[in-house]
């Protein structure tokens, strides 16, 4: 017979946050500590707990000595480990997150704290950083080309917060640049932060990390760890063994101690959206840190955002760019050609390229001067859809209606394929004008390798892009055709000409992010291209007059920023208000409504259809709830909590009445359709 269990002597009580998952349990709850477990139980710790009649871990929030509770306590069943992983900054960084975005702590702590491995917890995380290896001294020269870069660095490595909107100039080594301030204030006894979209720019950093560091002296967090690895490399950073931590998205939550810098690189990238609800995004975290724990901050990028112009035109964060004349001497000649039948009849070799003659002409002399030439397709693959070469009416098969295309490697004599039936069309005529001609919609990788494959005929042609993506080529005489993003680097050298072919694809885009997301994508293109100088041209296939081509021309990612601030503030989109948009079945959302208490000045917008391609979670039956549908809250720039909180008592309330029809409550979407 099992001995009866003995309360702790002092502060017996435990209150613990289950971590469930659901908005109306999303509070602590008080359970009894006995004797035995009186030494493990610490605030931020696992434990089991008993809970409706279930097992379910929980974390340590707090101990004390009475309860508000009536009635007997129920004892805690176990402590899982007596690891803190759950420690205080850690804590009110995810209450400060769930109050920012209306959602449940559990689901936020899902990705602050990665599930235990009790093998990783025999590891070695004693070792200090400074005996894990050895390294050199960085050099900090890079960031004295930015009008007062020097400054901020003496003022980040002095312990002051000092907060930038840091704009990559064109030819600078972004990952170097960083690499070496963060390495200094880690060999200077601080804990620096780095944030990424994606594995290629995490390699990058990593490799510019190891020109000055070890690599045990560099702490890896991304998606491809193990679970072992993962946890093990998380209780080194709390164990303070890990003071310098890059990574990917979920990295912005490392307990990195003594963190005194924090870098987010290229904060319009929806890869640092968190998919999984609250749908938190890495800058939000970081800046709650900066906030939060004192500590500075760099938002870096090619580009610039209009989150991020609001910080600077706030006051909060402040510019760090370069001057005019520098970015003037090492920018490339970047021209704009519209695409029209005009450019393409002056040189009939460019046609068949489907190249204006200017952008014929700067690959023939990149080419002979044995560089290679960058091509930026929007869409990897063939050719996706044709349309009307007269009206650009879709081109439609004439037994099923659906799209059609081209099958991939049959060159110029290729057959118009239907891509829902399989069958050819070699008569199509336009169903709205009858015009027999064709034009590719949007022409995929491999279509344009092929093509400038045959206008160059001696030149090695690489594709880069979906499945397939190289990260580096050997510099040397080539044609490198690449979807955006997966652009390859030039080892030991830079590409000599760029071209930025089928623009409208991006420009035309039904975003309200298109415009930023699209000079974006074409400034990470012209920053790895030669000055003038050198001989460096970029050519925009695109609309000279378009706003976005002419901040390129200029290199104005500020004023590209200011200007796309000040026309959402002009129609109410986010960054300018708090916007939250709720996706729901129509009764659902009604009755949501009803619930929510609207923070004062709110506006409703809608309910509308779901934007195309957008769908619920979960399993929805439309027949029986009908088509879903989106409704917008918006609320003017003030406590970034309020609407987060209301939207959390909304689902409490919720959840009381057991409306369990998929919901999704997203606070400020990187994308509102």
């Amino acid at each position: 017979m099992a001995s009866p269990r003995v309360p702790a002597s002092t502060k017996s009580v435990a209150r613990v946050l289950p971590l469930l998952g659901l908005a109306h349990l999303d509070r602590l709850f008080d359970y009894r500590i006995d004797t035995v477990q009186d030494p493990e139980v610490q605030p931020g710790v696992r434990v089991r707990i008993r809970f409706g009649g279930r097992l379910v871990d929980a974390l340590v929030i707090e101990r004390t000595h009475d309860t508000a509770h009536e009635g007997r306590l129920v004892w805690l069943e176990r402590v899982i480990s007596p690891v803190v992983v759950f420690p205080e900054q850690t804590r009110k960084l995810v209450e400060a997150l769930a109050q920012r975005y209306g959602g449940v702590r559990s689901d936020i702590i899902r990705s602050a704290i990665p599930s235990r491995h009790a093998q990783a917890e025999n590891s070695d995380v004693e070792t200090s950083w400074e005996d894990l290896g050895e390294y050199s001294e960085p050099d900090l020269s890079a960031w004295a080309v930015y009008t007062h870069g020097t400054s901020f660095v003496d003022a980040v490595l002095a312990g002051t917060t000092a907060r930038a909107a840091w704009q990559v100039a064109p030819g600078g080594d972004w990952a170097s640049t960083i690499a070496a301030l963060a390495a200094k204030v880690v060999i200077d006894g601080g804990g620096a932060l780095v944030v990424v979209p994606d594995q290629r720019d995490l390699d990058q950093l990593e490799e510019a990390l190891r020109e000055i560091l070890a690599a045990k002296q560099i702490t890896v967090l991304n998606s491809g760890l193990g679970p072992q690895a993962r946890y093990r490399r998380y209780l080194s950073i709390l164990a303070g063994q890990g003071r310098l931590v890059i990574g990917t998205r979920s990295a912005a939550f490392a307990p990195v101690n003594n963190l005194k810098l924090a870098v987010i690189f290229n904060d319009g990238d929806e890869n640092l959206v968190d998919p999984r609800a609250p749908y938190p995004h890495a800058r939000e975290v970081l800046t709650t840190r900066s906030v939060q724990e004192g500590c500075s901050l760099v938002v870096a990028g090619h580009s610039r955002t209009a989150e991020t112009q609001l910080l600077v035109e706030s006051g909060w964060a402040h510019d760090l760019v370069a001057p005019r004349d520098t970015l003037r001497t090492r920018m490339p000649w970047i021209r704009a050609v519209g695409e029209t039948d005009f450019e393409l009849e002056r040189d009939p070799l460019a046609r068949s390229a489907r190249l204006p003659k200017v952008a014929f002409d700067a690959v023939r002399s990149a080419l002979a001067r044995k560089d290679p030439v960058l091509v930026q397709v929007p869409r990897k693959g063939y050719v996706p859809t044709l349309a009307c070469g007269t009206c650009r009416a879709p081109a439609r098969c004439r037994h099923c209606n659906g799209p059609l295309g081209l099958p991939a490697g049959e060159g110029q004599a290729a057959v118009p394929t239907c891509r829902w039936c399989g069958r050819p069309d070699s008569r199509h005529r336009c169903g709205e004008c009858g015009s027999p001609k064709l034009r590719a919609v949007v022409l995929g990788t491999q279509r344009t390798a092929e093509e400038l494959g045959r206008a160059f005929p001696s030149v090695k042609v690489s594709t880069s892009g979906g499945n397939r993506i190289i990260d580096t080529l050997e510099h040397g005489p080539r044609l490198v055709i690449s979807t955006p993003g997966a652009e390859p680097r030039i080892l030991g050298g830079t590409y000599g000409a760029a071209l930025l072919l089928d623009t409208w694809a991006l420009l035309g885009r039904q975003d309200l992010r298109a415009t930023e997301e699209t000079l974006a994508k074409w400034a990470a293109v012209a920053t790895h291209v030669k000055s003038r100088a050198a001989g460096g041209e970029v050519i925009v296939v695109a609309d000279p007059a378009h706003t976005a081509v002419q901040a390129l021309i200029r290199w104005d990612m500020v004023g590209a920023a200011s200007m796309e601030l000040a026309q959402r503030r002009e129609v109410g989109f986010p960054p300018s208000v708090h916007m939250a948009a709720l996706d729901g079945a129509s009764a659902s959302l009604e009755h949501f409504m009803e619930m929510m208490e609207l923070p004062e000045n709110s506006e409703v917008l809608g309910p509308v259809d779901l934007p195309p391609g957008v769908t619920l979670p979960g399993e929805y039956d439309e027949r029986k709830y009908g088509p879903p549908q989106r409704l917008l809250i918006r609320t003017p720039l003030g406590s970034r909590s309020d609407l987060g909180r209301a939207l959390r008592a909304a689902m409490v309330a919720r959840a009381a009445r057991k409306d369990d029809l998929p919901l999704r409550i997203q606070v400020d979407p990187i994308h509102i359709g």
